[in-house]
């Protein structure tokens, strides 16, 4: 069934729209789970503490992409909701060329900085190396990872989810593929690791970069000559400001994780919070995915200044959040033990440090979805703004709070359980906010 962003959405219209980019969003976390397995069980211990120690400096610099696709594509999708879509077409053209161009310049920063940033994470001797082997591979691709992550959101605006979801699934296969060959047969290591998920973020940035310039293209929007327009890419930057400050602010945060861990565990507890960030990610991309592909329905009836439309699409999203998450939750304690043990089964005691971890982290999901869809959901109505503070309340502030102070009275406990703490702190700022500006937009 062909679904149109000016559809009526009843609960299952809505979830037929919104399940290829969940989806998607699930394949993108799974292709990023393999290269840690085969690290880990491959490679060894201490080169998977390495990948999951420079990991966060390195999602800091693709985190551009999810700026600018978040607040672009609500922008966009505005204009297509008010009959404009010519301008629609423009702003995209701009704010593509624009992500290529920022990808180019950071990976020539990030290349010289690799190193620095390594040792300043507390790498030394061998795991030093690591970083710098891994971190430098991947920072040649950073130009199509932002395409991919710009790309993700466009797919959705311009009415081809299923086209995203493909592409998705193709840049997964190949990773899959390639860390088999580079890292089980050929013996690459990480550095086998390393290209493999450079070369399938190739794979997920061109293909939908060929796919909107080509003249055959019959989607909502496509590529032609940019024209600069500042305004709107200032008002881009601004709207996705939440998805920006979500990516610096979770890699920051991550990294206080890591220094914990390394001070109370040891090179046991990087290896540990790795296979949690890795699992957990594949649960949470649920949320992730509902919130990117609702976005631009949202987007599109509040141009369209359908205020029922509207207040219908918040409430089904806020009772499927809750429904979801406590289905994560189940699925999670459940699954602890065996997905630890694909990861870490060779060291018992570093399985027991994993499993407990993961059990603890993972009641979070309760609240956990309905503070990332409150985030996404202001950056679609084009409140960048309340969006940006709703994500560094919870992904910054509120997690070194209690990172900071839970593991005092609770331990290594402490590490795992401060993500609840911070997540029903933001739960209160989410709720907050949509009270207070639910007359202004109407929902």
């Amino acid at each position: 069934m062909n679904i149109q962003l000016s559809d009526h959405f009843t609960y299952p219209r809505l979830l037929r729209f919104v399940l290829p980019s969940i989806v998607m969003m699930i394949f993108t976390s799974i292709y990023g789970v393999v290269d840690g397995l085969f690290v880990s069980n491959f490679v060894g211990k201490t080169p998977f503490a390495a990948v999951n120690l420079i990991m966060p400096f390195l999602m800091l610099f693709g985190a551009l992409g999810f700026m600018l696709g978040a607040g672009g594509s609500a922008i966009v999708a505005k204009h297509l909701g008010e009959g404009e879509r010519e301008r629609a077409v423009s702003v995209f053209s701009m704010l593509t060329c624009v992500t290529v161009g920022c990808g180019i310049l950071l990976t020539i920063v990030g290349l010289f900085a690799i190193r620095p940033v390594a040792v300043l994470l507390g790498a030394t001797g061998e795991m030093l190396e690591y970083c710098v082997s891994y971190g430098r591979i991947i920072l040649l691709a950073m130009s199509a990872f932002m395409l991919q992550n710009l790309f993700q959101s466009f797919l959705v605006t311009a009415e081809r989810p299923q086209f995203g979801l493909y592409v998705t699934v193709a840049a997964g296969v190949t990773n899959i593929v390639l860390d088999f060959l580079f890292i089980a047969v050929f013996s690459w290591g990480v550095v086998g690791a390393a290209a493999a998920t450079a070369i399938s973020q190739a794979v997920g940035g061109l293909v939908p970069l060929v796919y909107f310039l080509h003249p055959k293209n019959k989607s909502l929007l496509r590529l032609r000559k940019p024209t600069f327009d500042g305004h709107a890419l200032l008002h881009a930057c601004t709207n996705g400001s939440s998805e920006l400050m979500t990516n610096l602010s979770l890699s920051l945060a991550n990294m206080l994780y890591n220094y914990q861990l390394m001070r109370m565990v040891g090179e046991d507890g990087i290896a540990a919070f790795g296979v949690v960030m890795y699992v957990s990610f594949i649960f949470i991309t649920v949320f992730i995915g509902y919130s990117i592909g609702s976005a631009p329905i949202i987007s599109y009836h509040y141009g369209a200044k359908n205020c029922e439309e509207l207040k219908g699409l918040f409430r089904k999203s806020l009772v499927l959040m809750s429904v979801f998450g406590a289905a994560m939750v189940t699925l999670a304690v459940l699954l602890a033990k065996p997905f630890s043990s694909f990861f870490v089964g060779y060291d018992e005691e570093l399985l027991a440090l994993t499993t407990r971890g993961f059990i603890l982290y993972s009641l979070s999901y309760l609240v956990l979805g309905v503070n990332i869809f409150a985030s996404s959901f202001f950056t679609a109505l084009g409140n960048g703004g309340v969006s940006a503070i709703l994500s560094f309340l919870r992904l910054f502030v509120f997690q070194v709070v209690t990172l900071l102070v839970f593991p005092i009275f609770l331990g290594v406990d402490g590490i795992w359980s401060s993500i609840i703490g911070s997540e029903i702190l933001a739960l209160g700022m989410s709720t907050y906010f949509f009270l207070g500006q639910r007359k202004k937009y109407g929902y």
